[in-house]
């Protein structure tokens, strides 16, 4: 065996391992501090902010008497409150019968605080990890800007054997004689393509210069690779961002529509895909795969994909986003996630959807890797959505997690008393067993879907 010819895939493997790493314990640590943060604030006592388990690398005590300390295995992490005999918030019954003797001790125990106190302690971490996600969403959308309105040119790519008489600055006034809407309504945006006939060429009404002139452009959307999809049959023969598909099995093509279609009504059949990348023509072979993609009404559709998004010609000049504009389409954003995560959930349970659609931790990695292999802003959007789908998460019901404890305290809240100590005991194995099948079952996922 050469062992040199290992190397790339060795490195390729680190590389997915770091990204992973890096994702999971900012969630992990933004997650967490939710809890510390509150719980200090509602005046109970962290003992522990550790993060990952197993031996201990590094800590130090703070000057609350609380030990931060990072572990050897960054795959997670906890806060240990006063009163608890571990990271799941179990009580531990000897600390708890001392702290007793001692009514002020005891208010500052996970489990003598008030009601109040425990429940926002305990919420605090999936709100931080929602929080961290519309921080980041804004942010981007802060730095990336909004698209001007007239949409202007800012700059065309160069595609092989079209005219593009397009400049950077030139505002487009109509295509093929049609006006061009605003690009922020989406409605009207799709009223707008729709009406254009496909066409390797087309003719743009431009303002350049303060007048307006005739210039010959491409196809508005041709099989131009913008981002390809973590795990998918693009990912895998390495098609890259930037790759134009000038043919299918042959046959020429100049619209991304002619593509899709294509795929689609493939069957999952081996297409042969001609790239141009770089002023090259390549060759590559590639099967669809079946996708469950989320539709405006809620629902799912399974179609064939072969895991990329298409991007314009041209890339609009951009203005700069207001603050209430970005934090808008941050919140917007994050709903979006919460609500889609959600609906695939539901009908994975109705049976609408295939349970594939469920990725465990292998898949969660890989899908980290890939996205860092892709820039820093593809990286970092990745954390945020990650960070709501672990917010969510931690809200179901299941004892151990966020979600069970907040049923716990509303019971308490409806009773007047907390469930005993053996039913605590007994539900909190429950969960662990629940969640413990999750794992084994995202993770045969992973391996076998």
């Amino acid at each position: 065996m050469d062992i040199l010819a290992l190397i790339p895939e060795f490195g390729g493997l680190v590389y997915t391992i770091v990204a992973f790493v890096v994702a999971l314990s900012v969630i992990v640590a933004v997650h967490e501090y939710g809890h510390y943060i509150v719980g200090r604030w509602s005046g109970i006592y962290a003992e522990v902010f550790s993060l990952g388990f197993g031996p201990v690398l590094w800590s130090r005590e703070d000057k609350h008497g609380t030990r931060w300390q990072v572990a050897l295995l960054p795959f997670g992490g906890y806060v240990k409150f006063l009163g608890d005999s571990n990271a799941a918030s179990g009580k531990d019954a000897a600390a708890m019968a001392e702290a007793e003797l001692d009514p002020e001790r005891m208010r500052h125990t996970m489990h003598g605080a008030p009601l109040w106190a425990r429940a926002a302690t305990v919420a605090a971490g999936p709100v931080f990890n929602f929080a961290l996600s519309i921080l980041i969403f804004t942010a981007v959308f802060m730095i990336r800007g909004v698209v001007s309105d007239p949409l202007t040119v800012g700059q065309v790519e160069t595609l092989p054997d079209v005219v593009t008489e397009l400049r950077p600055g030139d505002e487009i006034v109509a295509i093929e004689g049609i006006p061009t809407p605003d690009f922020e309504d989406d409605a009207a945006w799709s009223d707008f393509v729709t009406g254009l006939e496909p066409a390797r060429q087309l003719q743009y009404t431009v303002r350049r210069d303060g007048s307006e002139r005739v210039v010959q452009g491409p196809w508005l959307f041709p099989p131009l690779i913008e981002q390809v999809a973590p795990r998918s049959a693009a990912m895998d023969i390495e098609l890259k961002p930037g790759d134009l598909i000038t043919a299918l099995d042959g046959d020429p093509i100049f619209a991304f529509s002619q593509l899709k279609d294509r795929v689609e009504s493939s069957d999952g059949r081996v297409l042969l895909l001609t790239v141009w990348r770089d002023g090259t023509e390549l060759e590559f072979a590639l099967a669809p795969r079946r996708t469950d993609e989320p539709q405006a009404d809620g629902g799912f559709r399974t179609h064939w994909r072969i895991g990329i998004i298409g991007g314009m010609v041209l890339d609009p000049a951009t203005e700069t986003a207001g603050p209430i504009e970005a934090v808008t389409g941050g919140v917007v954003q994050t709903w979006r996630i919460i609500t889609g995560s959600i609906s695939g959930l539901w009908h994975m349970i109705t049976g609408a959807i295939s349970t594939c659609n469920i990725t465990g931790p292998l898949g969660i990695a890989e899908t980290s890797g890939a996205m860092a292999s892709q820039g820093a802003q593809s990286f970092i959007w990745f954390i945020a959505v990650l960070s709501t789908a672990v917010g969510l998460m931690n809200l179901f019901p299941i004892p151990v997690l966020d979600g069970g404890h907040l049923v716990f305290y509303a019971y308490e809240a409806v009773a007047g008393k907390p469930p005993s100590d053996m039913a605590m005991r007994v539900l909190m194995a429950l969960g662990l067993t629940m969640i413990l099948m999750l794992m084994v079952f995202a993770l045969g996922n992973d391996l076998f879907c």
